[in-house]
């Protein structure tokens, strides 16, 4: 692990719940199908890019990248896991019945850092 990624995963686990618990409300709609979607769609690509600009920014080489994943999801992973058991407690001012498309979302996030560290680009041409 590296736990200075770790810790900046922690401190964007942070900055996201604070921002959940302002706005979440108007973001994750249950009944809202096309808007989740939409956040789904682009919280994949989003966040396989910050996971390559993070382990590059930490100098990270390639064959660490992973590690690298690992360590920046790990704070989501560990704690969004109990923040979706106890959804109504930790955000109030969401409906209680999005709490599995929280759960799925940070999934789908974390699977985004994962592939961002797995797909390389293909070499230029020339």
């Amino acid at each position: 692990m590296k736990p200075s990624i770790a810790l900046c995963g922690l401190a964007l686990w942070a900055v996201g719940t604070v921002a959940l618990r302002f706005g979440g409300q108007a973001l994750l709609q249950p009944g809202h199908a096309t808007r989740i979607l939409l956040v789904f769609l682009v919280s994949f690509p989003l966040m396989a890019a910050i996971g390559r600009r993070i382990c590059r920014r930490f100098g990270l080489p390639r064959e660490q990248w992973m590690e690298g994943a690992v360590s920046l999801a790990l704070p989501t992973l560990l704690l969004d896991a109990p923040a979706s058991a106890f959804f109504p407690v930790v955000y109030p001012n969401m409906a209680p019945e999005a709490a599995g498309i929280f759960g799925g979302w940070m999934l789908w996030c974390c699977a985004g850092v994962f592939v961002g560290a797995l797909v390389s680009r293909p070499a230029p041409h020339g």
